[in-house]
């Protein structure tokens, strides 16, 4: 499985994100620039400049149409898919961790910090209203006042948000699946170092978690004892069965393609990998 890397970022990746088609990848880094990428080749199409500080978060809506990021710099930013020109700038008191379009593409969502005073905020605006982006005014605010909101996404058909606090075991040492409207504990994947980030196969019963080590100590530590290799699950069975390796340093993110034919992984080493499944992977079966 040869990956295709692609270098379109100075410093460390926060988050990777197809598109529904799953033809585009969109990529920020802790080095204010939004990359979109061609996810058949690497090919770099372009990029969204105008954020000052690391960029945490990415997503994209149903159509393709508009693209939404939240950063360090205090504020979420809309901008036109195709053009790259900025349609709207949201000011915040704080970092924006998290975001994301709802089914419909015009409810957007995103999270703030609890930082320099402030409380962490779960924001919503509706697009339909040009007065709630000028007013920079959400029709919804939703207070969190004990732990920061570090990951967010929608429920089916954007009827709720599903929110992981910095205090949560996810982020921690073990991934975990749940149903998304009962979060009812479904499956534990056990890991010994940090878990970043978790993805599930459309089409396989295969999930993929991303971390290693803690930043910090990577330096003194080879990339083997690091533990930064992508990490494969069986869904039912909760059994390893596989590891890719590849990044310098942790895996911050990972994300299966929509036609769950490839994945892609973010790390802290500054670079994206799109890995393509050899034709093995998909007749493999985890003997019970």
């Amino acid at each position: 499985m040869k990956p295709i890397l692609l270098q379109g970022h100075e410093r460390s990746i926060t988050q990777i994100k197809y598109n529904r088609e799953g033809d585009l990848l969109f990529s920020v880094a802790k080095d204010t620039v939004t990359n979109v990428w061609y996810s058949v080749n690497g090919e770099r199409l372009g990029t969204y400049n105008g954020h000052t500080g690391a960029v945490w978060c990415v997503d994209c809506d149903w159509d393709t149409k508009n693209v939404l990021t939240g950063s360090a710099d205090n504020s979420c930013r809309l901008w036109d898919c195709e053009t790259g020109k900025q349609l709207a700038l949201l000011h915040t008191n704080s970092a924006v961790r998290t975001c994301g379009f709802d089914f419909s593409g015009n409810i957007i969502m995103f999270s703030t910090d609890k930082q320099m005073g402030y409380q962490c905020f779960l924001n919503f605006f509706d697009l339909r209203d040009p007065q709630q982006i000028e007013d920079n005014q959400p029709y919804l605010s939703v207070p969190c006042s004990d732990y920061k909101i570090t990951s967010a996404v929608w429920g089916p058909l954007g009827e709720f948000v599903i929110a992981g606090h910095e205090n949560g075991e996810i982020n921690q040492f073990s991934a975990k699946l749940f149903d998304s409207a009962s979060m009812d504990h479904i499956k534990s994947f056990k890991t010994e170092r940090p878990v970043n980030s978790a993805a599930i196969s459309p089409i396989m019963d295969h999930v993929v978690m991303g971390g290693g080590q803690e930043a910090m100590e990577v330096t003194t530590t080879s990339t083997r004892i690091g533990k930064f290799e992508a990490r494969f699950f069986h869904a039912a069975y909760e059994e390893e069965f596989g590891r890719v390796k590849g990044h310098f340093g942790p895996i911050n993110c990972v994300a299966f393609h929509p036609d769950g034919k490839s994945y892609s992984s973010g790390g802290e080493d500054g670079y994206t990998r799109i890995h393509y499944f050899d034709p093995q992977y998909f007749d493999f079966e985890l003997e019970a």
